[in-house]
């Protein structure tokens, strides 16, 4: 920490654009009907995702020698859930996010992501208001639709449904030079989708992927895709090649909800990472009956940006991690 450097890295017109984009953002909520609510920062639980560190924080009651260890949410979406399954409707939040780890031009340890729920929406439903939001707040925007496996096909010429881990791995090390041995398909599917197809994306302007593989589901339900194989009920949009927003036809199912959770803390271990306490409070919330909904997460600061025009998050953000 250097004491001279006081100032904001943002400029006071690039905060002035900001403060606008989060007004547009809740106006936009407002006219559609959707309550905008605020969720606990920290929690007594922490995210499942092997990939995706939480950070820790120490509360110490009344100056107890011995403190309690709570979690700075990566993500309002658990608590969120909650209160869809006590009947809130459909609602949204700009909330701080935290996550371990992420610093560079696109990521702050710190961000703000926008989260939304629409009770009686599809994924594909969502995806049209995802694209009514960013065409307000960047003009408008013609999105291309594509599915993971077309995608695939095209820049790579497989099948990423059928492709076995070996094939994938050859595939992989036409594009990459890396020293890796695994049997995960995942593993080199999310390696070609990072350094081959999302730079390729670049050139496409505003693209939403849809129909991801079923292993990569995450929080949405499985669905029979158009040629018959399972894929995950999720879309990912990408402007100029960067990741802006990531949306479920969200899983209802508390039974899988907790499979899935004790999949990924099995990984955690077999990773060597820290097993935190799983958020059992989201299954007891499905079996009281959340409703069939569709979210999706989208980076505010990342919109901001595209909004400027500057590919740097330090140029939105007041205080980014090397001054907080």
């Amino acid at each position: 920490m250097n004491p001279t450097q006081w100032q904001p890295t943002a400029s006071v017109d690039n905060l002035k654009r900001r403060a606008e984009v989060l007004a547009q953002i809740r106006q936009f909520f407002a006219r559609r009907g959707v309550m905008e609510v605020d969720t606990p920062v920290m929690s007594h639980c922490a995210v499942s995702d092997p990939f995706i560190d939480t950070i820790e924080t120490a509360y110490r009651p009344h100056f107890q020698a011995e403190a309690q260890v709570l979690y700075l949410q990566t993500s309002p979406e658990y608590a969120m859930k909650r209160l869809l399954a006590a009947g809130s409707g459909p609602i949204y939040q700009m909330a701080k996010a935290f996550r371990n780890g992420e610093y560079g031009k696109r990521h702050n340890p710190e961000f703000t992501m926008l989260e939304w729920y629409r009770p009686g929406f599809d994924d594909q439903q969502l995806m049209d208001e995802v694209e009514a939001l960013v065409s307000e707040v960047l003009g408008d925007v013609a999105i291309s639709h594509y599915s993971y496996g077309e995608l695939f096909q095209h820049y790579l010429g497989l099948d990423p449904h059928q492709a076995d881990a070996r094939q994938l791995a050859a595939v992989t090390r036409q594009h990459i030079e890396i020293e890796l041995d695994d049997d995960d398909p995942d593993t080199w599917l999310n390696l070609l989708m990072s350094h081959v197809i999302e730079p390729a994306l670049a050139s496409r302007g505003a693209v939403f992927v849809h129909d991801y593989p079923a292993s990569q589901a995450a929080l949405a339900k499985v669905k029979t895709g158009q040629d018959g194989t399972e894929v995950a009920a999720r879309f990912e949009l990408f402007v100029n090649g960067i990741e802006l927003a990531n949306g479920y036809h969200e899983l209802t199912d508390a039974a899988e909800q907790q499979a899935r959770l004790l999949k990924d803390q099995r990984s955690r271990e077999q990773l060597g990472l820290p097993c935190r306490p799983l958020e059992m409070r989201l299954v007891a919330a499905l079996e009281s009956g959340m409703p069939e909904c569709a979210g999706v997460a989208l980076g505010v600061d990342r919109l901001v940006m595209m909004a400027l025009g500057t590919s740097n998050i330090r140029d939105v953000l007041a205080f980014p991690l090397n001054r907080a």
